[in-house]
């Protein structure tokens, strides 16, 4: 069984060491790299792996301004450069999708929450600076180039146009999904938006690009990993890219499609279509 490999906690070196210790215990499977995924390059691994989420959320977001029926209700429909947008958590997705979004569509980080607080600069945040103040001091405390404040989650509340919650599951909640100013909330983690929150949100307009499509950039670069185990063929870091895209730009277009086909909301929208996929695959084996 494939598993892929988290983007945090286990490390690219323990990956190899699964599938070298798979390898032991069934050497007559010649395919044994693509038991595991998440594999160091040089042992098997794909280039482009470490990125892959943050890079997903970022064409789930190029995707999403393309189409002006997609955006709106939400009041942007001038694209995605100089937005407005608010970060919670620079782990490897957040870091990652903060910097392709704002290095290459010029989007305007203007807030970066973190554990210990907050730091806020209207003009925009350097995201490579501030990972690297947060490598060498723990904290976002101190960092030059943005007001701090300790109250990180009031941050989660700031004016934005767009809020990627990156870190924790339930960070907007019953209980400030109210005071939420975002018009659009991509959920980068997993499940960073309760179900109550979700009603409370979407009452009140604010349009939610939800996790089971926005953060499959991963799992989805896993899956290329696998492939080119299978075939002992590789592909440059450019071509997982353009790969990645266009199962970004697909995926967007199936939930959007199934939205407005059935009148309802993106969450429901995913579902629909992953439930949908799921039934096509039983009906075709016979089991239904």
């Amino acid at each position: 069984t494939n598993v892929p490999a988290p983007d945090m906690g286990t490390s690219s070196r323990e990956m190899a060491w699964i599938a070298d210790t798979y390898k032991q215990l069934f050497p007559e499977d010649l395919n044994h790299d693509a038991c595991v995924t998440g594999k160091p390059v040089s042992r098997g691994g794909i280039s482009g792996r470490t990125e892959a989420t943050g890079k997903g959320v970022q064409y789930a977001l190029q995707e999403f301004f393309r189409h002006a029926d997609a955006v709106e209700n939400t009041g942007l429909n001038d694209g995605l450069e100089g937005k407005r947008v608010v970060f919670q958590g620079l782990g490897n997705v957040g870091f990652h999708s903060a910097k392709f979004l704002s290095e290459q569509d010029n989007v305007k980080v203007i807030a970066i929450i973190e554990r210990d607080g907050v730091i806020i600069n209207e003009d925009g945040l350097n995201v490579h600076d501030v990972r690297q103040h947060l490598a060498e001091s723990g904290g976002l405390k101190g960092f030059p180039g943005g007001e701090y404040h300790e109250n990180g989650a009031e941050a989660l509340e700031m004016d934005c146009d767009i809020l990627v919650p990156a870190a924790l599951e339930s960070q907007i909640n019953a209980s400030n999904a109210m005071r939420i100013r975002a018009r659009i909330i991509v959920e980068a983690a997993n499940g960073p938006v309760t179900y109550e929150a979700d009603e409370i949100l979407r009452s009140r307009g604010i349009t939610i690009l939800p996790d089971i499509y926005v953060n499959a950039g991963g799992v989805t670069v896993s899956y290329f990993e696998q492939v080119q185990n299978a075939y002992d063929f590789y592909w440059e870091t450019d071509e997982v890219y353009e790969k990645l895209d266009k199962k970004m730009t697909a995926a967007f277009h199936a939930v959007h499609k199934a939205a407005q086909k059935y009148g309802i909301h993106n969450r429901m929208g995913a579902y629909v279509v992953s439930v949908a996929r799921v039934a096509e695959a039983m009906q075709l084996r016979g089991w239904v």
